[in-house]
């Protein structure tokens, strides 16, 4: 599969990228063997680029399918990590965590997770330095963030130690934020722009918008991929099949006549995102979404009718089709 730069970082990438969250506790929890095997068959069909966090505990997965990748000879992947800490020894911690956990000397990138909008990645500055500080060691090769919200990504364009932005972007616009207000697909599109031309590398994230548009796979995709400075999409994918589509609709080879089977997909919350703001639970018409013991939104299975009114509500994407 041909690479791309990413933007000035020296690192080179596949066009799609495999996001391990599917695979962890918080969805499929695979368990530690059909993990690593469905991540070695990506490294085996060509894909080279990797994100996992601290959060979602899928290093597990990741230390068996990097032994196998050396020991078949295959291409070093490329691994970005993440972190939810906002202070310097919190993040310095997460980040000796990634390489102890994964048998590394050093990673390829490190975000600050999910930064909730300018003054968040302000608030998390401590947390910033220890990444660069890590950098300047040697121990990080590119730095940066990861956002569903415009303006965080609109002022990585003017921060020059911000290497890469890992940015939410779909053909819906769902889960796009911009401060305090929902934001738009075009907001994203021009952020996106802006850091590109700053020469920070773009990835992507939720094409699919938490699976919620999943049924328009191929178009999907042929937006997520033509935005202008996205050198890749990240996908979530957490068996064989979601892999080999990938790589065909990337190769060029994928059946006009494809379509996913969605027959076993379930609406669920996504517990890591949700804020328990009420919104979806105003908007079911089934009576199908309650409040669990952590005062966070949940869907009872029994009642949900799939109309899928609930999602492109959530100000912050946590319903997810699964």
């Amino acid at each position: 599969m041909v690479k791309r730069a990413l933007g000035h970082t020296n690192i080179s990438v596949t066009p799609v990228g495999m996001g391990t969250l599917t695979m962890g506790f918080s969805q499929k929890n695979l368990s530690i063997e059909e993990g690593a095997e469905v991540i070695l068959h990506a490294a085996e069909q060509g894909i080279n680029f990797f994100d996992t966090a601290q959060y979602y505990d899928t290093y597990r997965y990741l230390a068996p399918a990097l032994a196998k990748i050396r020991q078949k000879n295959l291409e070093p992947p490329v691994i970005c990590s993440k972190t939810l800490e906002t202070d310097y020894d919190g993040a310095v911690n997460a980040v000796k965590e990634c390489l102890q956990a994964l048998h590394i000397s050093s990673v390829d990138i490190f975000l600050l997770h999910e930064v909730r909008g300018r003054e968040d990645f302000y608030q998390r500055k401590e947390a910033w330095q220890a990444l660069l500080d890590l950098k300047n060691e040697g121990l990080i090769r590119a730095i940066g963030i990861s956002t569903h919200h415009v303006d965080a990504c609109l002022e990585m364009a003017v921060i020059p130690e911000c290497d890469v932005v890992f940015s939410l972007i779909n053909k819906a616009g769902l889960g796009i934020r911009n401060g305090a207000n929902p934001g738009t697909r075009e907001d994203m599109e021009e952020a996106i722009r802006k850091c590109h031309d700053a020469g920070k590398g773009i990835f992507t994230m939720k094409a699919f918008g938490g699976g919620n548009l999943i049924e328009d796979y191929r178009s999907c995709l042929d937006y997520a991929s033509q935005v202008p400075g996205n050198d890749s999409v990240m996908i979530g994918m957490a068996n064989w099949e979601q892999v080999d589509r990938a790589v065909e609709y990337f190769e060029q080879v994928l059946p006009e006549s494809y379509e996913p089977d969605v027959s076993g997909k379930r609406l669920m919350v996504d517990q890591s995102d949700c804020e328990g703001c009420g919104t979806c639970k105003n908007r079911c018409v089934s009576q199908a979404i309650f409040w669990n013991e952590q005062g966070l939104a949940e869907i009872d299975p029994a009642k949900c009718v799939h109309c899928g009114y609930c999602a492109p509500v959530c100000p912050v994407r946590a319903i997810i089709f699964l």
